[in-house]
């Protein structure tokens, strides 16, 4: 966990991009009833990846023996997050969903004010904002309903293993960690699964879809990416 925040810190690497698309030869593996999850499941969840409670002020104060960890936004690191989630979208079905905590936390409060100003950039995009407790609930109740998260780094992390689970197994999934321009890292969201190295079992798809990634994000082939999520 420290590598990964480290180079994610160090390589400004920003926004973390997870689909969760749900293989039709995995169906039977969905927890969820055929009804609740339909046909062709595929959820984006877009989760800031350098900023948030995971990078905040944290400590322990022996005084009184209580320990404290800091939420921390600025606007610019929620604006960028933000137009890669928008123009995610625009590729997509145009419709996003901004999680947060806006009832509670001053730190959501300014992600809406923030995703006003980037929505009118962005017109063809229907957006709307739900709860974070809500969204846990709406993601297993209608998960069809979804089809770009956008959120904060501790919702995303939460939220985007929730919504892994609907695709049958963790170990077909992958990601993209975005900076700027064309910079990324790409890897499977499983990890590198340490308690099964050796043994002949571990699924390579989600490093093969990784690559497909890779080839979309970083280098615009589109064409090529198909080719390797249709293979």
């Amino acid at each position: 966990e420290k590598a990964l925040l480290g180079i994610r810190g160090e390589l400004e690497l920003f926004a973390n991009l997870r689909p969760a698309v749900l293989h039709k030869q995995l169906k039977d593996a969905c927890p969820l009833k055929p009804e609740i999850i339909g046909e062709d499941l595929d959820i984006l969840i877009v989760r800031e990846l350098t900023s948030g409670i995971y990078f905040g002020k944290r400590g322990r104060v022996a005084e009184d023996d209580s320990a404290y960890d800091t939420e921390y936004y600025n606007r610019t690191e929620i604006k960028r997050v933000l137009h890669v989630g928008f123009q995610a979208a625009m590729k997509r079905d145009k419709n996003v969903v901004v999680v947060d905590k806006a009832n509670i936390l001053e730190t959501s409060r300014l992600w809406r004010e923030v995703t006003e100003e980037v929505a009118k950039e962005y017109p063809e995009v229907k957006y709307s904002y739900m709860y974070v407790d809500n969204a846990a609930m709406q993601l297993i109740r209608n998960p069809k309903q979804f089809d770009v998260i956008i959120t904060n780094n501790m919702f995303g992390d939460i939220l985007s293993d929730e919504a892994s689970m609907l695709t049958g197994s963790i170990g077909m999934l992958a990601s993209a960690s975005l900076g700027e321009g064309t910079l990324g890292m790409y890897e499977p969201i499983h990890g590198s699964a340490p308690d099964i190295a050796g043994q002949d079992k571990a699924n390579p798809i989600a490093t093969i879809l990784s690559v497909a990634m890779m080839l979309k994000y970083s280098f615009n082939l589109d064409k090529e990416a198909e080719a390797i999520e249709k293979a």
